[in-house]
């Protein structure tokens, strides 16, 4: 893939999605900023791979849900790099309950660290995106935000947000040539997926017509063909990435 930009930030990059996103990403020669809130250590790791393998990486640790240290994170990547091409807005919690015993705590808890995380990304971008009339934008959302989901009223609402937000800010950055897309995955072959009973897995990929889940390297892609110049006419969309879970 070619890619006119030179770095990404990805939030929420030192596992699962996040880090298969990075180490895709760092494949296709663009320097990766791996975010983590707590897990120094996996970050650490994601990097060391990605050097190893002739990438260039560096690890930016700060909690998306707090807008100053956010957009402190954003101004050290312009210091160190003069520029931020790409972000991916990854980062995100679940706190399942039923909706009859989740408290309002419960549901902004999640809004905040899926949805005004994202808002706060965004924002961020276009403003220092501007300068350079360029970038792009991927924002992580989920399958369940379109179909919906039992005990997960929080975080359908969520990415269901970050779903309708990302068209605004696509109508809002075109005329600064910055487009925002969002991809939606289904389910993914991650080590919390691992550990379902085997009766629970073929539960689950019955109702998936490709009958599999996928792997984390093929929601990275996607992330990465919305990212790149082949993708420089595509803003303001959805793609699913689910197996047909949902069309």
């Amino acid at each position: 893939m070619k890619f006119s930009g030179k770095n990404v930030l990805i939030t929420g990059a030192s596992r699962g999605i996040g880090a298969e996103i990075a180490k895709y990403l760092a494949s296709e020669g663009l320097k990766v900023w791996i975010n983590y809130r707590s897990g120094a250590e996996a970050a650490d790791k994601v990097k060391d791979e990605i050097e190893a393998n002739g990438g260039n990486a560096a690890v930016i640790g700060f909690d998306v849900t707090d807008e100053k240290a956010f957009i402190e994170a954003v101004k050290t990547i312009i210091d160190s790099d003069g520029e931020l091409s790409y972000l991916v807005n990854n980062a995100g919690i679940t706190n399942d309950k039923l909706a009859m015993r989740m408290s309002v705590e419960d549901f902004k808890s999640v809004i905040d660290a899926n949805l005004t995380s994202t808002f706060v990304g965004c924002r961020e971008a276009v403003k220092v995106m501007s300068k350079k009339r360029f970038g792009a934008v991927v924002n992580v959302a989920s399958v369940v935000a379109e179909m919906g989901n039992m005990g997960q009223a929080n975080y359908v609402a969520s990415k269901g947000g970050v779903i309708s937000m990302t068209k605004t800010f696509a109508l809002e950055g075109a005329a600064r040539n910055i487009r925002f897309n969002t991809v939606t995955p289904g389910f993914i072959m991650t080590d919390m997926t691992a550990e379902l009973n085997e009766k629970a897995k073929e539960a689950m990929m019955s109702r998936i017509p490709l009958k599999r889940f996928a792997e984390p390297k093929e929601v990275a892609s996607a992330v990465a063909f919305l990212l790149s110049d082949e993708a420089s006419y595509i803003t303001g969309e959805t793609l699913k990435v689910n197996g047909g879970l949902y069309m």
